[in-house]
C-alpha cells in the first residue's frame, strides 16, 4: 500500500511538472512571436488606422494556435483532439452564442448611467471613439450612412454580430481560444477554477498589450488601456471557460469570443460622453456587467449544477 502510494505520489509530481513545463513553453514561444509581430508592423510604419492592422490583428490572433501545433504535434506527438476539439452541439453552444449580446447590452445600459454619459440617437460618442482608427474616407461614409438611417446601423450591426460571429469571427478566434482554453487551460487544470480563471486571464490580457498600446480597444487612454484589458480579461475569462468547460468543446469557446466581437459595438453605438476606460464593453459599465454575470453564473453552478465547477 505504502509502495503503491509512494509511486502515485511521485507520478502525480512529475504530470504537474510536465504540465507546468508545457505551459511555460507555450507562453514564452506565443508571446515572442506575438510581440515580435506587433513590434515589426509598428516598425515598419504601419498604424491602427491603416488597412494593415486588420491583416496583422487577425495573423496575431493565430499565433497562439500555430504555437499549439508545434508543440503538441511536433514537440510532445500528442493529439489535438485532447484539447476539445468537437462538434457535439448541446445548449451551452447557444449559452456561447446569445451571452455575448447580453453582455452587450447590459454593458450599453450600464454606460448611461455612467456620469457625464448620455443617449445619442447620431451615435456621436461611438463615432469620435474609434475615429482615430478610421481613415478620413472611411470616417466620412460612416457618418453619411448613418445620418441616413442611424437604427439600421444598430439592426446590421445586431445581425451581423450573431451571424457572423459563430462563423467568421469564431473562425479566427479560434486561432486563439486553442491556446487559451484548449492547451493553456488543460496544463491549468490542477488548479482550481477561480486560480486557473484569474491565471489566464492575466496571461491573455498581457498578451494583447503590444496592440493594445497601438490604439487599440483604447484609443483615448493606450497605456492605461493595457491594464484595463488585462482587467477586461480577467473578468470574462470565468464566463469563457465556464462555457468551454460545461460544453466540453474549445469550439464553443471559439463561438463565444467571436460573438464578443462582434456584438460589443452594440455597447457603444448610442452614447456620448464619458470615455473608453469608462463606457462599453471594455470599460468600467463592461466590467460591472461581466461581474453581475459571473455572480449570476456562481450561484447557478452552487445551487442548481450537478456537478459544480467553480
Amino acid at each position: 500500500m505504502d509502495n503503491t502510494s509512494n509511486i502515485e505520489r511521485t507520478e502525480s509530481k512529475v504530470e504537474l511538472r510536465v504540465m507546468k513545463k508545457k505551459a511555460l513553453f507555450f507562453i514564452i514561444l506565443t508571446f515572442f512571436f506575438s510581440y515580435l509581430l506587433a513590434a515589426t508592423y509598428y516598425i515598419l510604419g504601419g498604424r491602427i488606422n491603416n488597412i494593415g492592422f486588420i491583416y496583422m490583428a487577425i495573423l496575431y490572433m493565430f499565433i497562439p494556435m500555430i504555437m499549439v501545433i508545434i508543440l503538441q504535434k511536433f514537440i510532445y506527438k500528442d493529439s489535438l483532439k485532447i484539447l476539445g476539439i468537437n462538434f457535439k452541439v448541446n445548449r451551452w453552444w447557444m449559452i456561447a452564442w446569445l451571452l455575448p449580446l447580453f453582455l452587450a447590452l447590459l454593458s450599453f445600459g450600464i454606460s448611461l448611467i455612467m456620469p457625464g454619459v448620455h443617449y445619442s440617437s447620431g451615435m456621436e460618442g461611438f463615432i469620435a471613439r474609434f475615429s482615430g482608427s478610421m481613415t478620413s474616407e472611411q470616417l466620412e461614409l460612416f457618418k453619411t450612412q448613418i445620418a441616413s438611417a442611424p437604427y439600421l446601423i444598430f439592426i446590421s450591426t445586431l445581425i451581423q454580430g450573431l451571424i457572423f460571429g459563430p462563423t467568421i469571427n469564431a473562425v479566427a478566434a479560434f486561432g486563439e481560444e486553442l491556446g487559451w482554453r484548449g492547451f493553456l487551460l488543460k496544463q491549468c487544470s490542477y488548479m482550481d477554477f477561480w486560480k486557473m480563471s484569474l491565471v489566464i486571464g492575466i496571461i491573455w490580457g498581457l498578451w494583447h498589450a503590444p496592440i493594445i498600446i497601438q490604439g487599440y480597444n483604447y484609443p483615448q487612454n493606450p497605456v492605461i488601456g493595457v491594464f484595463m484589458m488585462i482587467g477586461f480579461c480577467v473578468l470574462f475569462t470565468p464566463l469563457i471557460a465556464y462555457v468551454r468547460i460545461r460544453s466540453g468543446s474549445v469550439i464553443a469557446a471559439a463561438i463565444m469570443h467571436g460573438c464578443l466581437n462582434g456584438t460589443a459595438g452594440l455597447s457603444l453605438l448610442f452614447t456620448t460622453g464619458g470615455s473608453d476606460l469608462t463606457v462599453g464593453s471594455t470599460g468600467l459599465a463592461g466590467f460591472i456587467a461581466m461581474a453581475i454575470v459571473n455572480i449570476g453564473l456562481l450561484t447557478y453552478d452552487r445551487k442548481y449544477s450537478k456537478k459544480p465547477v467553480m
